[in-house]
């Protein structure tokens, strides 16, 4: 007889990850899941092996202030992303992160291989997901290059396809101010384009969402911007027609 196992919740989180701050949310995720905290930092691959083990370490400190067990997946690229050996680690996971960095690098590094089977294996089977910056990007089907804006979009990984995120969005316009409207304009009809503040995630997915950390959550449209603070509940519909779920 066949169970029914609903997907964990997804959090896509503009920036803290690991750090005390963002520890309730962490909480809340793995809460009630299997106590070990699968840890994904290829995103920061390109900045070498100084800043992989800044967020090895990192990540071994949260779970160690959550009681659970960290298992660091250190993947350069997509050679170790296709091993057999790595992606099996992530069996049995309360929760699945994928930290900040380079999220077209993390992308082209995931995209259609044995570890991302293996991520999506875990999530519909009620593990949490969780990406911050990079990360969240990523989860999507269109990842801009923020740090070198003449190169083309990649293909992000595809998991929710219904949205454009854009993380560290107190900040990032100061950065990159021409980002928003890249995102705007290559948005389809139908795909919601959301910025999320430092320190914040949205959490839930893959249509209704809450704010959740000590900012807030935006949904952008064309000479609009709509906040939404901690606590509240944000639809964003299409998911279900974009085939997320059998992907």
């Amino acid at each position: 007889m066949a169970v029914d196992v609903t997907p964990g919740p997804i959090a896509l989180v503009g920036s803290g990850e690991y750090l005390p701050v963002m520890l309730e949310i962490e909480r809340h995720l793995i809460e009630g899941r299997p106590p070990k905290y699968v840890q994904i930092p290829t995103a920061a691959a390109p900045e070498g092996p100084a800043v992989l083990a800044k967020w090895t370490r990192l990540g071994a400190e949260q779970a160690e202030r959550l009681g659970v067990e960290a298992v660091p997946l250190v993947v350069h690229g997509r050679a170790e992303a296709d091993d057999p050996a790595i992606a099996e680690q992530v069996r049995g996971a309360g929760l699945v992160y994928m930290s900040g960095g380079n999220p077209g690098h993390l992308a082209e590094a995931l995209r259609d291989t044995a570890l991302w089977s293996e991520i999506l294996a875990a999530w519909r089977g009620g593990a949490a997901l969780a990406g911050c910056s990079a990360g969240a990007m990523a989860m999507t089907s269109w990842v801009p290059h923020v740090r070198a804006r003449h190169r083309p979009a990649e293909r992000g990984l595809g998991l929710l396809p219904h949205l454009r995120v854009i993380p560290h969005f107190d900040k990032m316009l100061g950065w990159a101010p021409d980002l928003l409207t890249r995102v705007l304009l290559h948005a389809p009809e139908g795909v919601t384009v959301l910025g999320i503040d430092e320190d914040t995630a949205l959490v839930g997915g893959p249509d209704e969402w809450t704010v959740m950390g000590r900012q807030s959550v935006w949904t952008l449209g064309h000479g609009s911007r709509v906040e939404h603070r901690a606590g509240s509940t944000i639809v964003t519909p299409g998911s279900e027609a974009a085939g997320m779920l059998g992907t």
